[in-house]
């Protein structure tokens, strides 16, 4: 392509989630306030899209999801999504590595009225995981849903295993890397623990999976989503 060409598809991609987004997946104040917050705290513009969003939170509905297991909460935007997603009596733990990421997600939970929903933890999630794991009555956990450090998705994915159970589904975010995970002699962290994960996901007999590349507001990327099996 040509870089007229380029900006003119990056442009068609824009308009196709806007127009899809401001049709089926409106953002409301709860979670324009989410997004505001995190940019007035300095946060990355990393959250997930309104159709990504949306599509979260109905993959866990379809899923009869009750408790959903969370890595990578920033300010708050898929929690919200996910944890509405969520029955009367459901749950939703989201692992957040910064203490002030997790102060802005909690007061983003608490405008959104699911503070009693979901539950925000601070610390490495590689080290919060043992923990949650060691508590009487943890897991197993329904849905999973990673946005965080991609160079851990392997080990992440090897928790959900862990923590979850036959039908329970996996879903990973930021798996395409604008293509460098194609790349078999890529050196980046992220694009090489994202390979890893997916050599992972394919020899583990557990799992059965698939991965989308998609185009529009967050460039081009794309996200795995996964099943355990047994």
């Amino acid at each position: 392509m040509t870089e007229d060409t380029w900006e003119q598809a990056q442009e068609r991609w824009l308009a196709v989630d806007r127009y899809v987004t401001g049709l089926l997946a409106p953002d409301d104040d709860a979670l324009t306030s989410a997004l505001a917050a995190g940019d007035a705290a300095g946060m990355p513009q990393i959250s997930v899209a309104g159709n990504h969003g949306k599509l979260l939170y109905l993959l866990a509905r379809t899923q009869g999801a009750r408790s959903v297991l969370e890595i990578g909460t920033l300010a708050g935007y898929s929690t919200i999504w996910l944890a509405r997603a969520l029955p009367e009596g459901g749950r939703l733990i989201s692992l957040e590595y910064s203490e002030d990421h997790a102060r802005v997600a909690r007061a983003s939970l608490e405008r959104a009225g699911l503070e009693s929903v979901a539950e925000v933890r601070t610390g490495p999630a590689l080290e919060t995981l043992p923990k949650l794991a060691a508590e009487p009555g943890a897991g197993p956990f329904d849905f999973f849903f990673f946005d965080a450090d991609k160079k851990n998705n392997p080990r992440y994915v090897e928790w959900a295993l862990r923590l979850g159970r036959p039908g329970s589904v996996i879903v990973v975010d930021n798996v395409v890397r604008g293509g460098a995970v194609a790349d078999p002699d890529a050196v980046d962290p992220a694009v090489t623990g994202t390979r890893e994960m997916y050599e992972l996901v394919a020899r583990e007999p557990r799992l059965e999976a698939t991965a989308v590349q998609t185009v529009g507001s967050k460039g081009h990327d794309g996200f795995l989503v996964a099943r355990i099996v047994s």
